[in-house]
């Protein structure tokens, strides 16, 4: 049994609520930003009108070419607030740009919080449901930030932050474990192969399941406007629309889905290795392979079967709720040779 430095372990759970306080920050930032470009937008939209409006106010032949046009001015002003099909960075927004700031700042955090859980147990800090959850809300701000470098995605902060949030108040409330040792089953190579993996799977299913309930809540929206309804979610100017969502979640649930079979087929593996056997029907096992097929299903109904729109988005994201059952009600309710998880 590897020696617990107690004192390190109390350092790593006051790095996580001092990374989660950054995280509540960054988030209200982040929503800040979507009001506020969503007015602006609004903003030039009324003075949009008023300029076409005074427009038919002009006798007519008179050369319209000749006078200044608020017209495009103010298109210049609503494109580099809008978001862009292409994802590429535009405009200034002042707000963004610092929720991003304190969201590096509180990965930075996050991240001194995880190593120091690792360094206090002496093995990789992912041998239980917290230590699982924590990490994995590591890895999903990580991927986002990585993104973040070369594709505009400041529109997900709210999503991205918020989940992450989530995942942490889970970890300290629900499901806290002191720094210790591991069951002797968990101790072996294949908890950083099987387990790592799994968490960057998860991580990147956690980003597209952000970017279908975007998908839509956008698509309802294009819906009513173009029933002449009004608009009743108008930071959603700030996201690009539905098919651009469905198209990037697609690539990163291909990508997501190569990594769940590595995971699913580690597993089996380990399994052998622990128990004797690739496969038991045990719960945890029965789950990750129903999560295996949802996630087949939706890659190849959108190839070959033209699923796109909607039905995608709701396949996807039914996929992560299947991921949240198996993490949270399966480990926490069935009793199985995964328990000690």
């Amino acid at each position: 049994m590897q020696t617990i430095n107690q004192a390190l372990g109390e350092f790593s759970e006051r790095f996580m609520l001092l990374a989660a306080l950054t995280y509540t920050v960054a988030f209200i930032v982040f929503t800040l930003d979507l009001v506020k470009s969503s007015k602006r937008i609004r903003a030039v939209e009324e003075n949009l009108a008023a300029a076409q409006e005074a427009d038919q106010m002009v006798l007519v032949g008179a050369d319209r070419s000749s006078r200044p046009g608020a017209r495009a001015g103010s298109t210049g002003v609503a494109g580099d607030a809008t978001a862009d099909d292409t994802m590429d960075y535009a405009g200034r927004r002042k707000l963004a740009r610092i929720a991003v700031v304190l969201t590096v700042i509180a990965a930075l955090i996050h991240a001194a919080g995880v190593i120091s859980r690792g360094l206090a147990t002496n093995r990789v800090p992912w041998g239980n449901m917290y230590e699982f959850c924590t990490t994995g809300a590591l890895v999903v701000v990580v991927v986002f930030l990585l993104v973040l470098i070369r594709k505009d995605l400041r529109f997900l902060g709210t999503f991205v932050v918020g989940l992450t949030l989530v995942m942490l108040c889970a970890a300290t409330i629900g499901f806290f474990t002191p720094a210790g040792n591991v069951v002797p089953a968990l101790q072996s190579y294949w908890l950083v192969i099987h387990v790592s993996v799994a968490v960057v799977a998860s991580a990147l299913f956690t980003l597209t399941f952000a970017m279908s309930v975007l998908q839509l809540i956008q698509t309802s929206r294009i819906r009513r406007l173009s029933a002449g309804g009004t608009d009743r979610a108008p930071f959603m100017r700030l996201v690009p629309s539905a098919l651009s969502l469905e198209n990037l979640s697609y690539r990163i649930n291909a990508i997501a889905f190569v990594m769940w079979t590595f995971t699913l087929m580690a597993g089996a593996i380990w399994a052998e290795e622990a128990w004797g056997r690739y496969w038991g029907w045990d719960v945890k096992e029965v789950w990750t392979f129903v999560i295996w097929v949802v996630f087949a299903g939706y890659l190849h109904a959108r190839a070959t079967r033209g699923w796109t729109g909607t039905r995608a988005a709701w396949l996807c994201i039914i996929g992560y709720l299947c991921i949240v059952f198996n993490f949270t009600i399966v480990n926490i309710y069935f009793s199985g040779l995964h328990s000690y998880a």
